[in-house]
């Protein structure tokens, strides 16, 4: 813990001194330690990726298939199924190769030179060949290359955010710290990768590489567990019963088939048409162009998916673990109030005629006020509107703007003639201006501090005594203002000499002019959006580097906290054994102060609740995390780290497009349900004319080319038409889903039956009426029936509760379209040139046609006759 030492304990630890390493001792550290660069796991490789999609239980069902029909000469059924099987492969490899590149941004991160003292000279060398013990110069505009301890700081103020979550600029300091610290509290360290902002120092480097704080971040991000999504997982799952179950039918269809007295080979034929009827083969395919249409949806809506499967994911999401700064707030310092003695509603004097702040006796302290926060201030807003300098004196000046002060205006009438700087030992800054007549110092600092150098007050535009009584009412005002987490700046002034140099004695028997309080305020969205995210049962949580009361005083305004909701900081959450966190996990709304580990182990310890998380971030430090759970959700203007790690990316960086982003995956999940009911409904239709026509010793009603020309062909334009519904209503007033409900849960699972046992009595009658003319005709009645009823099952199937009566048939033009479409599909196989192809007779006609569309027919409307009486 270099923080709780002195420098030269620091240095003797290291083995180094103020005049730098010898070029010697410097080369032995790096071939002893290795370079100062961030280090990444082998990759997996594409062959490897392509071999592992082919573990999926209905791929090998599907190979072995395959395989069979080469040995039974069946060579084109076999190629078309092999052909299906690779295609769905290389989508999987594509998808997962986009989903790299973390460390990738992580190393964009290191500088390429760096200014550090040798052999007690100043040299510029490679960041990478930097070492423990070296002595490193910073500046402003610098990156930091390494982590260090400060040795010699002049007003140097670092930002950290990205490794902190902190979104001020810190001030460094020299002196050690005896108490334990956070790592935003940890004032006389730097960290790498952060960024100087103002003033310059020098620290002696003691982490590089992997084990400087953004090192073990891109460790933590590189361990950090990839999660299957939960339709990820319910598809592996079912894949496999499903799997177990086809082999089990196919196997009992096989031997069946032989003691019955068939040859193998007829046999085995109709073991495989039953693997290949129940198998869906577009299945991955369909829920893959599903999702993709789904992100392009939300990439309206300013949400951009990276990864597919996170558009289902969102639609399960329970707890929702964001970011204070930037995300729930502006992050931008903005004035809420100001406060002078007797005037407690004042707004900053106005400019008359465009020039000049009002000077009316009434008006002083208004001027005074005006003219202290715009002059004793470094801050700046360029022509192209570019903010310059501190967030604090940012929000001074833009306050002034907002009160239609030109600020540049007053800065160029009364020019600064001296100045004493800031520092973290006065914490105060004056200035020096010459101001009509008179020279003035306006000082500005922490309130307390300057409480104590004032002897006057401006009461009502006169200068009065400091006494008591104006004393306690600013100890008051400024107590109060601290309760709501606002950050204050007190001003005072005093005439000086012009002659005379100014130096920090001056600094006292001020005239207190008033205060002035600030905060990084929430976006107006969130209110709402915090509401709407509660309302649909999700359990939002803010995780900041901030300090405790201001996220706390945030997290009430918004609604994130309430009564009875707990707070705690990163060392607090650090002192919890996992049971006790597990036992008040519901209750904390607030974690402030927080590292990347904490981030990671308050995911997990939602995970452990099977509570599927989502967590929000912009930094380098909520990177791990973001990868850690559920769904990562990166800010469009946070670091290329956080949105390589993330699994989707809000533009507008806005809270409120989350809520919407659920909506879009509620939706978008139970259409993918409605897809996967379409789809298994078919397919048991067909299972069952399979077996009826084997238990019946009937010819096998289907070839293979039939089964998979229904699977690919007729089948995936309906079920993608069925992915791009309309939303239910009260989608968002439905409780979260449990993560662990199965895809086929209990009323899918009836509606499959039910649709399915209708599509198969349908088909089984079809054949029946067929056969009456010739088993030819009877096995392509019984295609063209069970082709028609899968076609015309996708108007039933697009609602749960609703007939296509009340719907409307126009209002999915993609459904509309898929229909027609397929049929015109499916009538290209009764071209004469197509009929051998799959086994149509010339006997089937017209006549044939109609008694099948008639069949197709009925199912569809016995479909929402079910619907209509189960809805009643």
């Amino acid at each position: 813990m270099f923080y709780k030492k002195n420098t030269q304990e620091v240095m003797k630890l290291l083995n180094s001194s103020l005049e730098g390493l010898s070029k010697e001792e410097a080369q032995e550290r790096l071939e002893k330690y290795g370079y100062n660069e961030l280090k990444e796991k082998e990759k997996s490789s594409v062959i490897k990726l392509f071999l592992e999609t082919f573990k999926d239980p209905l791929v090998i069902i599907l190979l072995i298939a395959a395989l069979v029909q080469v040995f039974l000469g069946e060579v084109i059924e076999s190629a078309i199924i092999l052909a299906v099987v690779t295609l769905n492969s290389i989508l999987s490899v594509v998808q997962s190769k986009k989903a790299e590149g973390s460390l990738d941004s992580l190393k964009k991160l290191s500088i390429p030179y760096t200014k550090v003292i040798r052999d007690n000279e100043k040299i510029t060398i490679s960041s990478r060949e930097l070492v423990v013990g070296d002595i490193v110069l910073v500046e402003a505009g610098d990156y930091v290359p390494a982590d260090g301890r400060i040795i010699e700081s002049q007003s140097l103020k670092i930002v950290e955010g990205m490794i902190t979550g902190e979104s001020e600029p810190i001030l460094k300091i020299e002196e050690e710290i005896p108490l334990d610290s956070a790592l935003g509290d940890q004032k006389n360290m730097v960290f790498s990768g952060s960024m100087v902002v103002y003033g310059r120092g020098t620290f002696i480097v003691t982490n590089t590489g992997m084990n400087t704080e953004v090192g073990k971040i891109a460790n933590l991000l590189d361990n950090a567990e990839s999660k299957q999504t939960p339709l990820q997982q319910k598809l592996d799952e079912f894949s496999k019963k499903l799997g177990i179950g086809i082999c089990c039918l196919s196997a009992m269809i096989f031997a069946v088939q032989v003691m019955r007295g068939g040859d193998l080979a007829s046999s085995f034929m109709f073991a495989i048409a039953i693997a290949v009827a129940a198998i869906p083969e577009a299945l991955s395919s369909i829920v893959t162009i599903v999702l993709a249409v789904g992100t392009n949806t939300m990439a309206k809506k300013q949400a951009i998916v990276r990864k597919l499967p996170a558009v289902e994911t969102l639609g399960s999401t329970g707890i929702i673990c964001t970011d204070k700064t930037g995300t729930l707030t502006q992050n931008k310092m903005t004035v809420v109030d100001v406060y002078t003695y007797e005037n407690k509603n004042l707004i900053l004097a106005d400019n008359v005629d465009g020039n000049e702040v009002a000077a009316t006796s009434s008006s002083i302290q208004d001027r005074y006020l005006t003219l202290a926060s715009i002059l004793c201030n470094d801050s700046d807003v360029n022509n192209e509107g570019i903010e310059i300098g501190d967030p604090t004196e940012v929000a001074l000046i833009n306050y002034a703007s907002s009160n239609n002060i030109d600020y540049k205006m007053l800065r160029e009438k009364y020019i600064r003639i001296g100045e004493i700087p800031f520092d973290s030992d006065r914490k105060l800054m004056s200035t020096v201006n010459k101001v009509d007549d008179e020279t003035i110092m306006f000082t500005k600092g922490a309130p307390d501090v300057i409480f104590s150098r004032c002897k006057y007050a401006l009461s009502n535009g006169e200068v009065v005594e400091f006494n008591d009584e104006i004393i306690d009412e600013y100890r008051k005002i400024n107590e109060d203002f601290s309760n709501q987490a606002l950050r204050v700046l007190a001003f005072a002034s005093k005439t000086v000499n012009n002659n005379v140099e100014l130096t920090i004695d001056d600094e006292n028997e001020l005239t207190l002019i008033g205060l002035m309080a600030m905060i990084d305020p929430p976006r107006e969205e969130v209110y709402e959006a915090v509401k709407n995210a509660k309302n649909s049962g999700i359990k939002t949580i803010m995780i900041t580097g901030d300090h405790k009361t201001t996220a706390m005083a945030i997290a009430k305004d918004i609604g994130i906290m309430e009564n009875g909701d707990l707070a705690l900081t990163g060392k607090e959450l650090d002192d919890l054994s996992e049971d006790k966190l597990d036992k008040i996990l519901d209750k904390v709304s607030v974690y402030a102060r927080v590292s990347p580990e904490n981030k990671i182990r308050i995911v997990r310890a939602w995970q452990r609740k099977d509570k599927v998380c989502a967590m929000t971030g912009d930094g380098v430090n909520d990177a791990p995390a973001l990868k850690q759970a559920d769904i990562g959700i990166g800010m469009g203007s946070g670091t290329e780290v956080a949105k390589d790690s993330s699994d989707m990316i809000l533009m507008d960086d806005n809270f409120a497009t989350i809520v919407k982003a659920v909506e879009s995956g509620r939706t978008i999940y139970n259409n993918i349900k409605k897809s996967i009911t379409y789809l298994f409904s078919g397919n048991l239709g067909g299972i069952i004319a399979i077996v009826f026509a084997l238990f019946a010793n009937l010819p096998n009603p289907f070839t293979t080319i039939q089964l998979l020309f229904i699977n690919l062909v007729t089948d995936s334009l309906p079920a993608i038409a069925l992915g791009l519904e309309k939303p239910e209503k009260n989608i968002m007033n439905v409780p979260v889903r449990d993560s662990k409900e199965s895809i086929l849960d209990k009323d899918t699972l009836k509606a499959i039956l039910v649709k399915g046992s209708i599509i198969g009595i349908v088909t089984i009658i079809a054949q029946y009426v067929g056969m009456k003319n010739s088993p030819e005709l009877g096995c392509a009645m019984a295609f063209l029936t069970l082709t028609l009823s899968r076609i015309l099952q996708t108007l039933p199937s697009r609602s749960n509760t609703e007939t296509i009566f009340k719907l409307g048939i126009k209002t999915n033009k993609y459904a509309l379209g898929a229909v027609v479409v397929c049929l015109g599909m499916l009538l290209i196989t009764l071209l004469p040139f197509m009929r051998t192809v799959f086994a149509i007779p010339a006997s089937f006609g017209l006549e044939s046609f109609i008694v099948c569309f008639a069949l197709a027919l009925v199912s569809t409307l016995m479909m929402e006759a079910v619907k209509f009486i189960k809805t009643k």
